[in-house]
């Protein structure tokens, strides 16, 4: 069954993790496993993590990195401890692709670390080429190298702005 796609969900906006998520709960409603990696977020908050495990075994959520705080807010000597848990997850969703062990793989954030250098994009279009034909991937990011678009089956740009003052009455 060759059913499976690339689609890419980036824009300098907010929203972009949430649309991700819908679509992962989308189908998992279908009967499709789920996985998703958080990249450059930090560790889960306690009670957020067990709220998410709920939606297990059908959509299990990962994050491998330590740190309290979002990866841009570190400092360099904590981006450099961080930077090998990044490594972790990127090489875990390698051997998802490998094994097959879901229907869509979530990887939040991704383009980031593509963007930043901390996964080549060399190294990122070996890592397209190896996904199975039945296995989807849902990508989000800031900015989109345009060096993969030959991969990616859908594209949608995120653009919201949000507005951090109350509405004056």
């Amino acid at each position: 069954m060759k059913n499976g796609w690339i689609e890419v969900i980036c824009g300098p906006g907010r929203g972009k993790t949430a649309l991700a998520m819908g679509k992962g709960l989308t189908e998992m409603a279908e009967q499709k496993r789920v996985i998703m990696i958080q990249f450059l977020r930090g560790c889960d908050k306690k009670e957020e993590a067990q709220q998410l495990q709920r939606l297990e075994p059908e959509f299990k959520i990962f994050r491998f990195e330590k740190a309290d705080a979002y990866f841009e807010k570190l400092s360099e000597e904590e981006k450099a401890e961080e930077l090998l848990n990044i490594r972790n997850g990127f090489n875990f969703a390698k051997k998802v692709v490998a094994t097959g062990e879901c229907d869509l793989l979530i990887l939040d954030e991704v383009l980031e670390i593509v963007n930043q250098n901390i996964v080549s994009l060399a190294e990122f279009e070996n890592f397209l080429r190896a996904k199975a034909d039945d296995m989807s991937l849902l990508l989000t990011g800031t900015s989109f190298p345009e060096e993969l678009k030959a991969y990616v089956n859908a594209f949608s740009m995120i653009d919201y702005i949000q507005v951090d003052k109350e509405l004056e009455e």
